[in-house]
């Protein structure tokens, strides 16, 4: 295959949006989440009506768990479904009421993990990687 074929350039591009939408949900919104889990238990955002912990500990599965899963293209389509879910409720219930500007992050987020669920995870995953 060369460099330039369109299955290669596919499976790169499928690799760098995973990385890049994965990676940064994961560092910048999960990871500093999950650090701060006693803290923001009881006063995290309840846009569904669960409860303070049960919405954060929802958030934090799909921002941490499912991003890295899909961060190393492992049950990727799978794993986006949380994610998706997650950004959506974001985006038009926890700031429905807000500006374009304050819902634009997590509506990006959800159209990045749209285009995973339907693209996959490409051929450069562990999720491809036998095991025997």
């Amino acid at each position: 295959m060369l460099l330039n074929s369109d299955e290669v350039s596919f499976d790169i591009g499928a690799l760098l949006l995973r990385l890049s939408a994965a990676g940064t949900l994961f560092w910048q919104h999960g990871w500093g989440k999950l650090l701060r889990f006693g803290e923001l238990s009881s006063t995290f955002g309840d846009p569904i009506g669960v409860g303070h912990t049960v919405s954060l500990t929802l958030i934090l599965f799909a921002e941490v768990i499912c991003a890295a899963l899909v961060l190393l293209g492992i049950w990727t389509r799978l794993s986006t479904i949380p994610v998706i879910i997650a950004m959506a409720v974001a985006a038009f219930m926890a700031n429905g009421d807000q500006p374009f500007a304050k819902q634009e992050l997590a509506f990006l987020y959800m159209m990045a993990f749209i285009a995973i669920f339907f693209i996959g995870s490409g051929k450069y995953s562990l999720g491809r990687l036998s095991f025997r």
